[in-house]
């Protein structure tokens, strides 16, 4: 697993418009919402600017990288030559997107801190390490499904926008308007309850027990992400 994660990250340094696009953009966009954090906190709270962070990393970084990662390996045959050795599949996978994930992991980490010391400590941190991790993987297996829909790098750039967009809008309606409308429907759509969870762990004022239970989404859609990743990814190019 390591040589090919040593290999996949060579390969993002190495592509400009893949480390501009999935993990430059999102590190501007999340640094212009700390920025103005007290502009954008009278919208929702400080809780709230965490969220968007959290996934606008995680959905543009993240994911994306994920999605054109498994589309381009395909594409070239990589993820075939690959499959012929003795690593397994678990291996090939966890191998390809390490790198990604490391990265995206230490972008949130370093974007919340500047936060935090800006405009004051999150009130829970395990409770905010825990939905960072909660979320990163949700969205590693929404990007596995999403590369069994996607036939090439170009393609990618289509499949991925109803996820990205999808979960940047929900996280917006969660941390903007809370949850005390619509309460069912918020927290069972995707990022939802990962943004509440985040919006408590950094708003402080929830009992941890009660904003535990809000893991119970995330990791949900992780299992139908991986089991729609496990019906539709391809190891080869479809013909």
């Amino acid at each position: 697993m390591h040589s090919i994660a040593v290999s996949e990250l060579t390969q993002i340094l190495r592509n400009r418009l893949v480390l501009v696009t999935s993990f430059v953009m999102p590190v501007v966009v999340s640094g212009f919402f700390v920025y103005r954090h007290d502009a954008f906190a009278t919208l929702g709270s400080l809780g709230y600017i965490a969220g968007v962070v959290v996934f606008t990393v995680g959905a543009f970084g993240l994911y994306a990288t994920t999605v054109t990662t498994l589309a381009s390996r395909r594409q070239n045959l990589f993820l075939k030559r690959l499959r012929s050795t003795t690593a397994s599949d678990t291996t090939i996978l966890a191998g390809l997107l390490t790198p990604a994930t490391v990265i995206a992991l230490v972008q949130v980490t370093a974007i919340l801190t500047v936060l935090g010391v800006v405009a004051g400590q999150p009130a829970n941190v395990p409770l905010l390490a825990a939905a960072v991790v909660a979320t990163l993987i949700m969205l590693i297996g929404l990007g596995l499904a999403t590369a069994g829909l996607t036939n090439s790098p170009e393609h990618a750039q289509v499949t991925t926008l109803p996820v990205s967009l999808g979960v940047i809008a929900v996280t917006s309606w969660v941390g903007i308007t809370g949850t005390e409308d619509f309460t069912l429907l918020k927290r069972l759509l995707p990022g939802g309850a990962a943004t509440e969870l985040v919006v408590d762990a950094w708003n402080g004022g929830v009992a941890v027990t009660d904003s535990l239970v809000l893991l119970a989404p995330t990791l949900g859609w992780v299992v139908v992400a991986l089991v729609l990743a496990a019906r539709l990814f391809a190891w080869e190019p479809r013909r």
